[in-house]
């Protein structure tokens, strides 16, 4: 199998991670539409595809990535950088590596979750990659800002699911990175559809509809439709995502259309150019990021 092509980001002077070639936010503004599942299987489904992948677990109050890919230990550092850990041939980084106790609640404050996430990016290892992906936390707060402000992002993959409930709130994560100019690539629509084993039959149990309904008014593709599995829980619950413990499923070739459609969408989509950071701190009444 041959390496697909892989478009290269305009990077900054400031830029915190310059040997990434793409970073990717997998973001939405609704919790529980499963954010995480997809920014792990989409970046194994990348790494399959022999392509050099790390995984941000950047949500610091409700870290995921640690239980969904099976694995635990406290990094280890030079005294110059943080190695990350690796599962899968994916690099990794979340707080919940650093928690002696893994059901201890983060308590900080916005300044003290800025901080943890630029080193998160900085300070770690990352080496050269050709995929960042950051798994986000719900909402359109501190985190979301930080990242447009901090860092030049390919873009972001906004997942929903497609009752109108979650739509709600997913329409104000895609209007959040129209606000401060980071493009969107795709939407990703999950728990789209069930199965039933005994007679085969596609049932939409959340409605139908509502991750198209999010791509047309972001302007991006609808980049897949994932069905709703009971091995996807199974998996992710065991620490190895569907696409790494059962690859042939419908789910996880599902989760492969994806990563199928994002690379083309990186490759066609125009440069929209770097962009102008305003580091006055909030004295020009303007959006902190224009062109």
């Amino acid at each position: 199998m041959s390496q697909p092509h892989v478009p290269e980001r305009s990077v900054a002077p400031d830029d915190l991670v310059p040997q990434v070639k793409n970073v990717v936010l997998v973001m939405s503004g609704k919790g529980g539409v499963g954010k995480s599942t997809v920014a792990t299987n989409l970046a194994l489904a990348l790494s399959r595809k022999g392509l050099r992948v790390g995984l941000l677990d950047a949500d610091i109050y409700g870290p995921s990535i640690p239980t969904m890919l099976g694995i635990a230990g406290q990094p280890l550092s030079d005294g110059k950088q943080i190695q990350p850990l690796e599962r899968f041939g994916v690099k990794l980084m979340s707080i919940g590596f650093l928690l002696e106790d893994p059901k201890a609640a983060v308590v900080w404050r916005g300044p003290m979750l800025h901080g943890a996430l630029l080193q998160f990016l900085k300070d770690v290892a990352w080496g050269e990659l050709d995929f960042l992906l950051l798994d986000l936390p719900p909402g359109t707060g501190d985190v979301a800002l930080t990242l447009s402000q901090k860092i030049r992002a390919s873009g972001a993959v906004v997942v929903t699911t497609p009752q109108e409930v979650a739509l709600q709130d997913v329409y104000k994560s895609v209007s959040m990175c129209q606000k401060v100019g980071i493009p969107m690539l795709g939407v990703v629509e999950n728990q789209s559809y069930y199965v039933c084993d005994g007679c085969s039959k596609r049932h939409e149990l959340y409605g139908a509809g509502g991750g198209q309904r999010i791509a047309d008014y972001a302007g991006a593709p609808l980049l897949g439709q994932i069905p709703l599995h009971p091995s996807v829980r199974e998996w992710g619950d065991a620490g190895t995502p569907v696409v790494q413990a059962a690859p042939g499923s419908e789910t996880a070739k599902a989760f492969v259309e994806v990563a199928d459609r994002l690379l083309e969408r990186l490759d066609a989509r125009e440069d929209p150019g770097v962009l102008t950071i305003d580091r006055s701190g909030g004295q020009n009444r303007r959006l902190p990021i224009t062109r």
